[in-house]
């Protein structure tokens, strides 16, 4: 019997990819140019009508790039003109704009960027920490680093590790080193570095002496045991803060919830991985259950207070260590902290009272932060504009995931910490926060949240008319088929790209929209228009997205990126899209149209 193999080929067709621009801008440039040449008369009148810059000459439009050349020599054909919109000279947000806001507020008048367990490389139960996710966020423009410190095996040193998990510690002059190595390169303003403090106080003395050495005169330490009001941003530059609870509420805070009972055994791998979980997922359904006692409002409902095991502290508390420190209680560790971080004691409204005497910093987890924008909005608002509010994940993020930041930043929380480790839409929407006022790792919170008249101050539940409506109109893409291989979306077509925009703001103001699938094609042209009316501009952030169809499985991820609204550049501009982790693309970029109607 004879068989017969029969194969199929399959050739793959790709549509030549087109640099022509789309027939919008074609008729753009129709308007603005004479004979199909764009001259410097033509593009001055399209820079003032167009791109609302009648201030800026042509030079400074389009700088001294190889298009200012051209206009001078023989003018601009649609494509250079074309081009020129894509270019990063005609960026919707410069990626260096320069600090431009006041920086000579007190800290609490600004949203700082800040990291949740900053020391961490990957999950919070099992990754090892590290110097490098440090160095990386200092990098990358963040201003507030979290360190929790424990003893190590022997008692007489100070690692650096998630408390009660399998993560594998780091010694904390390790971490120190790099944070005065690397504080100052993305930025000159105040590096903060949060102490999650788990030590005896013999070893906050050596904490202390470490920190005095390490970063000597950049450690900025207050003159006086507390401060009134903060320093500036400006007054700061180049030094470095600490920030923690004072070693003794920090001692009270722990005997107080020491139980008699509780067992002297060592614990085991498996105590160490389930038993935090185990507790955080019951206080979690609690809240849930809305029976939830007052000790949730405190900051030992975070998962480094609710990983401790209480009576294990407590006996690094009464245990004496006769070859380490001096015998003398740390008031040096105290001296260094200028920041202090405040004890909750009774209820929210207790903790939110203002001491006209104090600036002080507090701390909430995101479950009793949403439980406390319900009952206390108002309150929070009040207590931000002269304290530090400090938000924090939910202990049983394993994985290292996010909260939204916005119900946060909307309250005049400061520093919202979000893990770094990961990706997602929270982490986006904190690099398009952390992008405005030149990337400096501090943004000015609007007025509305520093008017401190009682009659006036800002309630995010309220129902407001609109300010202004944002128009975004989305014409093409295009960059994908340099950064990516032909196949890596589809294996025999092209790609089925369409953008999804929005705004992520107050509730009112939050929605998502999406242009339609512009099938087999690499440079989509969408030219589809969307309105957006903004009740609270100045805290909006403007959401941008593009996904690759498919069919038969879930969508593809194309790029993103998050912009705030405060700071487009009106006109027709280039928009560059970032990864998963939001690193830029080289190539991949989207040309979008913004303008502002004002009610």
């Amino acid at each position: 019997m004879t068989t017969y193999r029969v194969c199929f080929f399959f050739r793959r067709q790709y549509r030549a990819a087109s640099g022509q621009a789309p027939e919008a801008i074609q008729e753009v440039f129709g308007q603005y140019s004479e004979g199909g040449v764009m001259r410097e008369q033509e593009l001055r009148r399209f820079m003032k009508e167009v791109q609302g810059e009648a201030r800026a000459g042509v030079n400074d439009a389009i700088k001294e790039s190889k298009y200012l050349k051209e206009l001078q020599k023989k003018g601009l054909s649609v494509d250079e003109f074309y081009h020129y919109l894509f270019s990063d000279d005609n960026a919707a947000h410069p990626s260096s704009p320069g600090v431009y806001q006041d920086m000579t507020a007190p800290l609490s008048h600004y949203f700082i960027y800040t990291g949740h367990n900053s020391y961490l490389t990957g999950n919070q139960l099992s990754s090892d920490c590290s110097d490098v996710p440090i160095i990386k966020a200092l990098r990358s423009g963040v201003r507030v680093i979290e360190l929790d410190l424990w003893p190590n095996e022997t008692n007489n040193n100070v690692n650096v590790l998630h408390g009660r998990t399998l993560t594998s510690p780091i010694k904390l002059i390790k971490c120190l080193r790099s944070i005065k190595e690397h504080a100052f390169e993305a930025s000159p303003y105040p590096v903060i570095i949060t102490l999650e403090d788990h030590l005896t106080p013999n070893l906050q003395a050596k904490a202390a002496k470490m920190l005095t050495k390490t970063f000597g005169n950049i450690l900025y330490t207050p003159t006086s045991e507390s401060l009134e009001v903060f320093p500036s941003p400006e007054e700061l530059k180049m030094r470095i803060m600490i920030s923690t609870k004072p070693p003794k509420e920090y001692l009270e805070s722990k005997t107080t919830m020491t139980s008699p009972t509780t067992s002297h055994k060592v614990p085991t791998i498996c105590d160490r991985l389930f038993y935090p979980i185990t507790k955080l997922f019951i206080k979690e359904k609690e809240h849930e259950g809305q029976n939830v006692d007052e000790e949730e409002w405190s900051e030992e409902v975070s998962d480094h207070e609710a990983i401790t095991n209480d009576h294990e502290l407590n006996e690094h508390y009464q245990e004496e260590d006769p070859e380490e420190g001096d015998g003398k209680s740390p008031i040096e560790y105290k001296r260094l902290i200028a920041i202090a971080a405040k004890k909750m004691q009774g209820d929210l409204t207790e903790a939110l009272k203002i001491d006209p005497h104090k600036a002080t910093r507090l701390s909430l987890s995101e479950l009793a932060l949403e439980k406390a924008a319900s009952s206390h909005g108002t309150e929070l608002i009040r207590f931000t504009q002269r304290n530090l509010l400090r938000i924090f994940p939910k202990g049983t993020r394993v994985t290292s995931s996010n909260y939204k930041p916005l119900l946060g930043w909307m309250h005049g929380a400061q520093m919202v910490a979000l893990n770094m480790q990961g990706y997602g839409q929270p982490l986006w929407l904190l690099h398009g926060m952390f992008k405005a006022n030149g990337g400096c790792g501090y943004v000015k919170k609007p007025d509305i949240l520093l008017n401190d008249n009682p009659d006036q101050l800002f309630d995010p539940k309220a129902t407001l008319l609109p300010m202004k409506t944002l128009k975004v109109r989305v014409y093409t893409g295009d960059g994908w088929r340099f950064d990516y291989h032909k196949s890596h979306f589809d294996t025999f077509s092209p790609p089925d790209f369409y953008a999804r925009v929005g705004i992520a703001g107050v509730p009112v103001d939050t929605t998502m929209k999406q242009t339609k699938i512009i099938e087999d094609c690499w440079t989509p042209v969408w030219d589809e228009e969307f309105e957006f009316k903004l009740t609270v501009p100045e805290l909006a952030l403007l959401r941008i997205e593009v996904f690759e169809h498919d069919v038969s499985d879930q969508d593809d991820f194309a790029g993103q990126t998050c912009l705030p609204v405060w700071e487009l550049r009106t006109g027709i501009r280039s928009v560059s899209l970032c990864d998963r982790k939001g690193q830029t693309l080289k190539s991949v970029k989207l040309l979008m149209r913004f303008d502002f109607i004002f009610h």
